[in-house]
């Protein structure tokens, strides 16, 4: 069982941290070297975890990789920059954040189904229109 929750609550929590840091970057830095700083720090930490762990072979280990590494890495730079200029336009920490994965969960719905062979069930149709309900309160 912890197996299963423990990702969930590193999510959650490194999600909290993530949020307070973008929402706290001042308004006159630019969001690109911070993003640069972010991610050198980031593939430093990343590094030394691979290193550390069992049987780094990193040559082997790159030819594994695809394409979805690059896009990961692209993806990522628009999300974070993404969440930035959210914050800098006025989006409350509390509800920035909500409305903005409340819209991905409902795109991921359509993605898993077009792109992975899920199933759309009723309550799943329920959820997505709660979901566009709760949008409209948020902002209203």
């Amino acid at each position: 069982m912890w197996g299963y929750i423990w990702p969930l609550l590193l999510v959650i929590a490194a999600n909290t941290f993530y949020h307070i840091c973008s929402k706290s970057l001042p308004q006159n830095a630019n969001p690109f070297i911070s993003l640069f700083v972010t991610y050198t720090v980031g593939a430093i930490l990343s590094l030394l975890i691979y290193f550390f762990g069992e049987n780094p072979a990193i040559i082997n280990d790159m030819k594994k990789l695809n394409w979805t590494s690059i896009l990961l890495g692209l993806s990522i730079i628009g999300l974070e920059f993404g969440y930035i200029k959210v914050y800098r336009a006025g989006w409350n920490v509390s509800t920035g954040s909500l409305v903005a994965n409340i819209g991905l969960a409902v795109v991921l719905v359509f993605v898993g189904v077009l792109l992975y062979k899920e199933t759309i069930t009723l309550n799943r149709l329920i959820g997505i229109v709660l979901c566009c309900v709760g949008i409209f309160f948020l902002n209203k």
